[in-house]
């Protein structure tokens, strides 16, 4: 198998297992408070990060940034929060599309904090993207949860717009270990205040979503070391495939024409160029 192809497998399985942790999601329905979830889907990060964190030299293990880690961490904080409600709320394919405009609005963002002046191809790439969005949402059947939808995609994108602050010597692992530590007193703290009693079973899926979660980062990093993101990128997007079908199976979610139409708007001004032109070709 070449690189470029075992690249492409990793991030389709990363890619399942993270669609399953939204389904873990999906199972609690709203049983466990969002910040009880936070704090302990944290916690057990910390717990599984933390082996690989501290074999690494004193040198490695040590925090560049930690201004801009905490503003990571507590940003991710915010993103997991308007995960866990609109996943409840909404079905796993509509929550998934919008989350999936996180790379479609970097672009707005990196010209207000990074200052960088992007083409006019990136600009309407975004507009359709945005057009896709609204196709799914649909203002005439639009639901509370989509703004919390967008809320994650908004999260998500400026917690990748603030990783290019990060000095390129610090490892993905301590990256990760150092975001995930800072943002536990506020997420601990948040999670005593709306704390409830916790089954087995929600606990469970708690430690489910966490452990895919982290495993997806995992494989991600492996997959973006082995080949050129433009080679691989688009296998990212094995996701919303995932979440379609787990909605239909699981959760009995079957998405309409328009929302198809909208998720299609949506992945197609990220496809690289040699991904559409193999597509026209067919």
């Amino acid at each position: 198998m070449t690189p470029v192809n075992l690249a492409i497998a990793l991030l389709i399985l990363g890619n399942l297992l993270a669609s399953l942790s939204d389904v873990a999601v999906k199972v609690l329905d709203g049983g466990v408070s969002p910040f009880q979830y936070i704090f302990l889907r944290q916690l057990i990060s910390l717990t599984l990060l933390f082996p690989f964190w501290v074999r690494q030299s004193s040198t490695s293990r040590r925090l560049s940034n930690p201004k801009i880690t905490a503003l990571r961490g507590h940003i991710l904080l915010i993103g997991s929060g308007c995960m866990v409600v609109s996943i409840t709320y909404l079905s796993l394919a509509t929550a998934n599309a919008v989350f999936y405009t996180a790379p479609l609005l970097m672009i707005p963002l990196s010209m207000l904090l990074l200052n960088e002046r992007p083409s006019a191809k990136k600009v309407l790439q975004t507009v359709i993207g945005f057009i896709g969005v609204l196709i799914i949402l649909r203002p005439s059947q639009f639901h509370w949860a989509a703004i919390f939808a967008l809320g994650t995609a908004m999260t998500l994108a400026s917690y990748n717009i603030l990783v290019r602050k990060i000095p390129n010597e610090q490892s993905v692992i301590t990256t990760l270990f150092w975001t995930t530590l800072l943002s536990l007193p506020v997420s601990g703290s948040l999670a005593w205040f709306y704390w409830q009693p916790l089954t087995h079973n929600a606990f469970f899926w708690i430690a489910l979503s966490a452990t895919f979660i982290i495993s997806y980062n995992g494989l991600a990093t492996i997959a973006y070391k082995k080949a050129p993101a433009t080679q691989i990128s688009l296998a990212e997007y094995s996701g919303l495939i995932f979440v379609v079908l787990f909605g239909v199976m699981w959760f009995d979610e079957v998405p309409d024409l328009l929302t198809i139409a909208g998720i299609s708007l949506i992945i197609l001004p990220l496809m690289p160029k040699t991904w559409l032109k193999k597509i026209r070709e067919r």
